[in-house]
């Protein structure tokens, strides 16, 4: 068996580590929720041989459409915020599709597009099955063409690796040439959208409780403040995804983490969440140093929920900023190594801010907590909290001395289990070599490297004391503690 195979089996291996407590071995018994309590085995879910996310290959994506559509496109997004649907054929690792849906994709990433902007350089969503029913490439129908915030994009890439590792539902992301309409190839990074077939890819993995629940996307502009007890009112905040149309179990655990006392919080969380899988998110953001999670400026979560065990999972999204990586305007870096000059981490580049407001990840060094509102305050209504860094389930989770031990715990295990382990290098060295063997023609063999030496630098498994690191509530640390 050649190396890159070797490295592909080897990656899909599932690890048999066991987590917070023990848990019996089973196809789904690795994550299995009760009372608010998780076990966790480690596994892999994106470095799968026989489908479409192997990550082992570095693969190959070309769009072809027509170029007045796409010119038309762009300017209705730029007139109106709308992101229309195209018909284009997809060409897929020399596998044509045809009738397949692209649009524009994301919120942040389309800040700087023109009507100049080159097509390959568009973030682009692409849905195969849009106009042809269970059109797919190995079982996958939905997936998005990544902005890069380093040339590369490894620090997302091993970030979606990690959370898999560490028993999380996660997204698959493969690195992938991509063109349009015959442009060069660029290194682009690939991520699945979550839908009914990631569901049930990640309930297969062990990673969800059951595939038949109701999964929502919170919405950049929005944030988990309570709106009232009407279900409509969440329509516009929280985006229904896969399963029933029913609102109620949201605005159930919206009034818990909104309405209760300290007191009665510390009791009817567990009955809403899955206060151990939370705990487990937060120390894997902290230890990955994404700044932009559920507790950052781009609100980046979903929320699933369980009807067996009537519980919510937060799942993670956008890890384009982990590992220490910032953003500015005209494209990403590792902090402390931006483009055009030194930029330290979480300050804003000279001149101030620029048209449009902060960056999405770009908070000024030492911006007091004060400046910001509150979460739940009725300054942070309508997107106020979740704009500035703030997220009131973060908070208070917290700010209670029972969960706050939880993390605390989830922190340690997560430490040793990934990071003290091995595992993490072991990941990062992985999708390194792939890029390395494959990707050389596509992005500089010194910078594959550079990047690869960014991403080491938290093989210790240290939460950074910085803006985008720890939740310790400090003063001079992430941005959101009181």
């Amino acid at each position: 068996m050649d190396r890159k195979k070797l490295l592909g089996v080897l990656s899909a291996t599932v690890v048999l580590t066991l987590t917070l407590a023990s848990c019996s071995a089973g196809t789904n018994d690795s994550a299995t929720s009760s009372g608010g309590t998780t076990d966790f085995v480690s596994v892999s879910l994106t470095n799968d041989s026989e489908s479409f996310f192997d990550a082992a290959v570095v693969h190959s994506i070309e769009i072809d459409v027509a170029s007045d559509d796409v010119e038309a496109m762009v300017q209705t997004y730029l007139d109106s915020g709308d992101k229309e649907w195209l018909e284009a054929t997809v060409v897929i690792d020399g596998e044509t599709y045809e009738q397949v849906g692209i649009k524009l994709k994301g919120n942040s990433s389309l800040r700087e597009v023109t009507t100049d902007t080159p097509f390959e350089e568009l973030p682009w969503r692409i849905r195969l099955d849009k106009y042809i029913d269970a059109q797919s490439v190995g079982g996958v129908t939905d997936f998005v063409v990544r902005t890069n915030n380093t040339e590369t994009a490894l620090n997302e890439a091993v970030a979606l690796e990690l959370l898999s590792a560490a028993g999380l539902a996660t997204e698959e992301a493969v690195e992938s040439a991509f063109s349009v309409n015959g442009s060069e190839d660029s290194l682009r990074l690939i991520v699945a959208v979550p839908n009914e077939s990631w569901l049930e890819r990640n309930y297969e993995a062990g990673l969800l409780p059951s595939d038949d629940g109701i999964l929502w996307k919170a919405e950049s502009e929005g944030d988990y403040s309570w709106l009232g007890d009407d279900p409509d009112s969440y329509t516009d905040v929280f985006d229904r995804e896969v399963g029933d149309d029913d609102y109620q179990p949201l605005v159930d655990f919206l009034d818990v983490v909104n309405n209760t006392t300290d007191e009665e919080f510390v009791t009817q969380l567990p009955e809403v969440l899955d206060v151990d899988a939370f705990a487990r998110y937060l120390a894997i953001e902290d230890l990955m140093n994404n700044f932009d999670d559920i507790d950052g400026p781009g609100n980046n979560s979903y929320l699933y929920y369980d009807p067996d065990s009537a519980l919510m999972s937060v799942v993670a999204w956008d890890h384009n900023l982990a590992f220490g990586v910032v953003n500015e305007a005209g494209g990403g870096a590792p902090a402390g190594e931006a483009r055009g000059g030194a930029l330290v981490e979480g300050e804003v580049p000279e001149g101030g801010l620029p048209e449009g407001g902060i960056p999405e990840g770009a908070v000024p060094e030492g911006a007091p907590a004060g400046d910001r509102p509150a979460a739940g305050d009725a300054g942070a209504q309508g997107g106020g909290s979740a704009q500035q860094g703030n997220n009131i389930l973060t908070t208070r989770f917290m700010e209670s001395t029972e969960f706050a031990a939880l993390y605390e715990e989830a922190l340690g295990d997560v430490k040793a289990e990934l990071f003290e382990s091995g595992q993490f290098a072991s990941i990062v060295e992985s999708l390194s070599d792939t890029l390395s063997d494959q990707a050389s023609e596509l992005v500089d063999s010194a910078v594959i490297q550079s990047e690869t030496e960014a991403v080491l630098e938290y093989s210790s498994g240290e939460v950074k004391e910085t803006a985008a690191g720890s939740r310790d509530g400090q003063e001079g640390t992430r941005p959101g503690g009181e």
